[in-house]
């Protein structure tokens, strides 16, 4: 099954694509890879999810903005390519968390990213190489940001 048609099965909402706000491209394309910049939690009504993981949030919440996060690189890479059936797999995510000193467990807040492209994308072409990462802050406090790179046809 294909990536577009996954994502009417599994009755998911992506965002609307997001827009740079430095100076930077959203999605850069090399040959046959998709360099895709690093994303933040954005849903549907255009709100971010905000907060430090282990102090705002706990673990699960965290998962689920690192999955929203997987959702708005959908949409960027949708609104570039035209369909997500162009996208062949996944090489690569790098997931870093806004959390707390103390808090140890970023791979499984980025699980929820991971999960969702092995989801849409299939687990042999969903499931890339991968960093997970904690930091100390995130631009405009959001909980998580994840950068990709996808193999594209």
């Amino acid at each position: 099954m294909n990536a577009e048609a996954r994502l009417v099965e599994l009755k998911l909402e992506l965002p609307p694509a997001p827009k740079p706000v430095a100076v930077y491209r959203p999605i850069v394309i090399v040959g046959h890879l998709a360099y895709v910049s690093g994303h933040g939690p954005l849903k549907p009504d255009k709100t971010l999810i905000l907060g430090r993981v282990g102090e705002d949030l706990d673990l699960n919440a965290g998962k689920l903005a690192a999955r929203q996060v997987g959702l708005a690189i959908l949409a960027t890479l949708r609104a570039e390519l035209g369909s997500l059936d162009r996208v062949k797999r996944v090489i690569k995510l790098l997931g870093m968390v806004n959390c707390t000193p103390d808090f140890r467990e970023h791979p499984a807040v980025i699980n929820g990213c991971s999960e969702l492209f092995a989801d849409v994308f299939g687990k042999e072409n969903g499931i890339g190489a991968r960093s997970a990462v904690g930091t100390g802050s995130l631009p405009g406090n959001i909980a998580v940001e994840i950068e990709g790179i996808f193999e594209i046809q």
